[in-house]
């Protein structure tokens, strides 16, 4: 069955592939950017989406935006992908650093899903998956900002999935570790990354989009409030 996906954070290597992953299962995907929109149109040119560009850290923007969406009928499938880092150690960390790391990935997660939550729940069907990280369960030097925004989209994650499971609304989290992408390239090398992971490499873009793309189908329709690991045994 066709259903319209909104997935923010789309302009990124992750938030790319799992536009595509949803796609090829037939969803109507809206691709989602604040500044790098042109990386969204891309994507969405490549699926036969469509690209938009918003501040999910603007309560009101967000909510005028997803009314405006919902005029052209029901999405019930929201992928919560945006997010940003800005490493620094706690002790040196700025309070701007602090709060844009917190408002993007959860003040964003709280903006985009209370908008669509209950149109969704009306439906009596949804999926909503957001991306959390390895760094929640871990701790990473240089992230508590990340660290705890990550966390507390899991521990909402748990809550609205009680919230909304009368509904048959489905609300999960997917915590990827070390993923190849540009940003991971400058990170870590080859030889770390086998030191650290047991299966010894980094994972793809794709096998995080196959496990959201997974949780946002029909076969996963009794599997809610968990955080499903993607990390190669790192933890």
């Amino acid at each position: 069955m066709k259903r319209r996906a909104l997935v923010t954070g789309a302009s990124g290597a992750i938030g790319g592939a799992i536009c595509r992953a949803l796609a090829a299962q037939g969803h109507e995907v809206i691709a989602h950017a604040n500044a790098n929109l042109a990386a969204a149109e891309k994507v969405a040119s490549e699926i036969g989406g469509r690209a938009i560009a918003f501040d999910a850290t603007d309560a009101d923007v967000t909510a005028t935006v997803i009314e405006q969406l919902l005029e052209s009928g029901p999405i019930q499938v929201l992928v919560n992908n945006a997010g940003i880092h800005d490493d620094a150690p706690l002790a040196g960390m700025t309070s701007e650093q602090w709060r844009r790391v917190i408002a993007v990935s959860l003040d964003g997660f709280y903006n985009v899903t209370r908008a669509l939550a209950m149109p969704m729940a009306r439906t009596r069907w949804g999926r909503i998956v957001s991306l959390s990280s390895v760094s929640a369960r871990l701790g990473t030097r240089g992230q508590a900002n990340y660290a705890a925004a990550k966390a507390a989209i899991e521990a909402a994650s748990r809550s609205l999935a009680r919230e909304l499971g009368s509904r048959g609304v489905t609300v999960n989290c997917v915590s990827p570790g070390i993923i190849d992408t540009e940003a991971t390239k400058q990170a870590f090398d080859a030889a770390t990354i086998s030191s650290m992971v047991p299966l010894q490499r980094a994972g793809t873009a794709d096998e995080v989009a196959a496990v959201v793309a997974f949780l946002a189908s029909d076969a996963a329709g009794y599997i809610t409030g968990q955080t499903i690991p993607v990390n190669g045994g790192l933890a």
